[in-house]
This record gives structure tokens, C-alpha cells and sequence, in this order.
């Protein structure tokens, strides 16, 4: 399994570069993954990540895209919780992406 050294600690990844143990997270663990992947996290993204981890720890599950469109319009309103928003914050797909930084699994339905 992979690893990344991340403040003088072992940080276990599976093969797609997600979390192995949910516990590793910290917000710092997130900034680090996202400067890897060439980007700067703004209070929008953390906005994203900050709603997935309370989805996940009321329903242990990663949303698959539909749903977290849907349900961050529910909570965030039309103008964030739609498809063109999230692309423009998690390009290489917001469910995916963004959970990625949260700390959680890779959600259910992304390829």
C-alpha cells in the first residue's frame, strides 16, 4: 500500500490516494494532498470538505456526485450547490476530489 511522510509520520493511502484510516485526517493533511495536486484551498473548498465530513459522519457514506449536488443546495443554496460550481473548486471532480481532501473514502459510483 502506499504512503505519503506527512510531519514525520507514515500516512497509509490506498491505490486511488485515498485515506486508509479515517483517524490520519487533519486540515493540514488536506492543504498538503491539495499543493500536491497543484492547488490552493479556499474558505469555498473548505466549505466543500468541511459539508462532506459532516455527511459522512451522519451517514458514513461518501456522497456520489448527484447527491452531494443536491444536498449542498439543500444547506448551501442553488448558487453552490449545483454542478458548474463545484467543477470550478474540485476540477478533476468534486465528489471525488473533495473527498479525497476530506479524509473520507472515494464515494460510491466514481470511477
Amino acid at each position: 500500500m502506499p504512503t505519503i511522510d506527512f510531519q514525520g509520520k507514515q500516512i497509509e493511502l490506498d491505490e486511488d490516494g485515498y485515506l486508509v484510516n479515517l483517524g490520519d485526517w487533519t486540515p493540514d493533511l488536506a492543504t498538503h494532498l491539495a499543493t500536491g495536486d497543484g492547488m490552493t484551498l479556499t474558505e469555498s473548498h473548505w466549505e466543500v470538505i468541511n459539508f462532506l465530513r459532516d455527511y459522512y459522519a451522519k451517514y458514513q457514506i461518501a456522497p456520489m456526485i448527484k447527491i452531494l449536488v443536491k444536498e449542498i443546495a439543500k444547506s448551501m443554496g442553488p448558487e453552490k450547490g449545483n454542478t458548474k460550481y463545484l467543477y470550478e473548486l474540485y476540477p478533476a471532480g468534486p465528489a471525488k476530489q473533495a473527498c479525497r481532501y476530506a479524509g473520507l473514502p472515494k464515494p460510491t459510483g466514481c470511477v
